[in-house]
């Protein structure tokens, strides 16, 4: 496809999304969700720390800290808003208005879930920048993992979001049908308690959840205990889940009202 071909294209992607930032900025408790939550759940996982030993494990408290402060991200600012948000847009008309435009489909989808994404991406980077800073996280010693994990969680954080927005019938339900994926993966997807501290086969049956293999690649990247064939097969599962989820939605996404 030519550049003067995308050009329509991402012009009115970039209005959608300005549209859809500005109605998030008008929904108080959605930016309040998505703004204090991953900033203040990370230090309930501190009384945890103090009676794990992670020794031989890689980890230090500010490393796990980051991590779950990532993870908290991915949930709350990104997946539980976006269930919201897909949710609210369906029931008042104004995906079914989109479409009779211009836009396609995916261009409607990814225009809402693009603010998300990108405030998600921009909370990721400053809790970083502040664990390394003050809590001895240290610096990512394989970047490029961490820098995959965040890209391939925001998108899968997206499609699942439409994914569960798709069996949900009101947007003060979303809360209820997003519940499930965020408790299964703070349990088990080594956001709250690492993987590494987990029994050898319930670890091996947490890392198949959605976020588990995003999550192992963004400690893989500060901890750099991460070797070439696990970091393979944690992509490989996180780009399964990726793909999964994108059929998904397109088989089975709702575009209108559930009566």
């Amino acid at each position: 496809m030519s550049a003067l071909a995308l050009a329509p294209a991402g012009r009115r992607l970039r209005a959608l999304a300005r549209a859809e930032l500005t109605l998030l900025g008008r929904n108080r408790s959605a930016v309040t969700t998505a703004l204090l939550a991953p900033l203040a759940l990370p230090f309930s996982v501190r009384p945890v720390l103090d009676q794990m030993d992670l020794k031989g494990t890689g980890l230090n408290a500010g490393t796990v800290m980051l991590t779950a402060a990532i993870g908290f991200s991915f949930l709350f600012s990104v997946y539980t808003g976006l269930v919201s948000a897909f949710v609210a847009r369906r029931e008042e008309l104004v995906l079914k208005r989109l479409r009779t435009g211009e836009l396609g489909d995916t261009e409607i989808l990814l225009g809402t879930a693009l603010p998300a994404a990108c405030l998600g991406l921009a909370q990721s980077l400053v809790l970083t920048l502040g664990c390394v800073l003050f809590l001895d996280a240290g610096a990512p010693r394989a970047p490029y993992l961490t820098v995959l994990g965040l890209l391939v969680g925001l998108m899968l954080c997206a499609a699942l979001a439409a994914l569960t927005a798709s069996f949900t019938r009101t947007a003060e339900s979303a809360q209820i049908t997003a519940l499930p994926l965020v408790l299964v993966s703070m349990m088990g997807s080594g956001i709250t308690v690492p993987v590494q501290a987990l029994p050898d086969r319930l670890a091996s049956v947490c890392a198949l959840l959605p976020l588990s293999p995003v999550i192992r690649l963004v400690s893989g990247g500060f901890t750099g205990r991460l070797s070439a064939a696990e970091a393979l097969a944690s992509a490989a599962v996180a780009l399964a889940w990726l793909v999964a989820a994108v059929f998904a939605v397109r088989r089975w996404f709702r575009w209108e009202p559930r009566r």
